[in-house]
């Protein structure tokens, strides 16, 4: 099968979209209007974004249609995890540093007001009881993958790779071999594992890192980086599901998640252990 591909910049990482058949430019033009809007919604580093409005005053604010089904799934993965998943961890990783100017200068940490204490939702509603800096990042990428699928499919292209940074969402036939970086090393891989007709999304202790052993995955309890887990990897029907999971795996028992959501994982633990289920069928090396 010939490839057609795509590659740009966007919402700040690399993309790559190989298609079976050439995109037009009107559905070309129609991904990065998406992508757009996406980053004009959610991203807590611009200043004109809703996010950022949010972060300002409470309100009464409406978020795009499709909204709905990313805070269903924050709100199911919020409650799996005790709260260790959640939308509001924005402003503690403000305070840790990774703030909209980089700064990566530490203050003192709060702790975050409950879900319920913060805002009421309700369809593409969100009703904000006080000021909060909203943070996505744990599904949200995953979420925009599976978005511009939709645009790919509504253009009935049959078979395509969406590779953000790693992050992907696979269709059809061709095969889809993909590399598993080490944790320890980014120039290296520890394995490898087809991946079809499925999204798998990856989440690592060793990106976005700054200071003294901080990251960008937060414990809202503790108010701090996590350190137990070094690196997940998890296989699902959507990169939404696939992204989110594999932040939800440095902080829950996968055997938890299983019971609520269906997904294949490995994770690789701070003294190099690994554990993943049964039907994660890649190869290590």
């Amino acid at each position: 099968m010939q490839k057609h591909s795509l590659s740009f910049e966007a919402i700040g990482t690399s993309w790559q979209i190989e298609t079976d058949v050439p995109m037009s430019p009107q559905l070309t033009q129609a991904i990065f209007k998406r992508i757009e809007a996406f980053d004009k919604t959610y991203s807590r580093f611009r200043a004109d974004s809703l996010v950022s409005q949010i972060a300002k005053k409470e309100g009464i604010y409406t978020f795009p249609d499709d909204a709905t089904q990313l805070f269903e799934f924050y709100k199911k993965i919020y409650d799996v995890t005790n709260g260790k998943v959640t939308p509001l961890i924005g402003g503690m990783l403000e305070k840790a540093g990774y703030d909209a100017n980089y700064s990566f200068v530490e203050s003192a940490q709060t702790r975050l007001p409950l879900w319920d204490e913060a805002f009421q939702w309700s369809g593409n509603i969100l009703k904000v009881h006080t000021p909060v800096t909203l943070d996505v990042g744990a599904a949200g990428k995953g979420y925009l993958i599976d978005l511009v699928c939709g645009l790919l499919d509504g253009e009935g292209i049959a078979s395509y790779v969406v590779d953000v940074s790693g992050d992907m969402r696979h269709k059809g036939m061709a095969e889809n071999k993909v590399g598993l970086e080490d944790p320890y090393d980014p120039s290296r891989v520890i394995g490898a594992i087809d991946v079809l007709d499925k999204s798998i999304c990856a989440s690592a202790t060793n990106r976005r890192t700054w200071g003294n052993g901080v990251h960008h995955i937060f414990d809202p309890d503790l108010m701090e980086s996590t350190q137990e887990i070094t690196a997940t990897w998890v296989i699902a029907d959507t990169a939404m599901a696939a992204d989110g999971l594999a932040t939800a795996l440095f902080f829950v028992d996968p055997n938890v998640l299983r019971k609520q959501f269906n997904f294949e994982f490995l994770r690789v633990h701070r003294d190099g252990a690994i554990d993943y289920s049964p039907a994660f069928e890649g190869r290590l090396f």
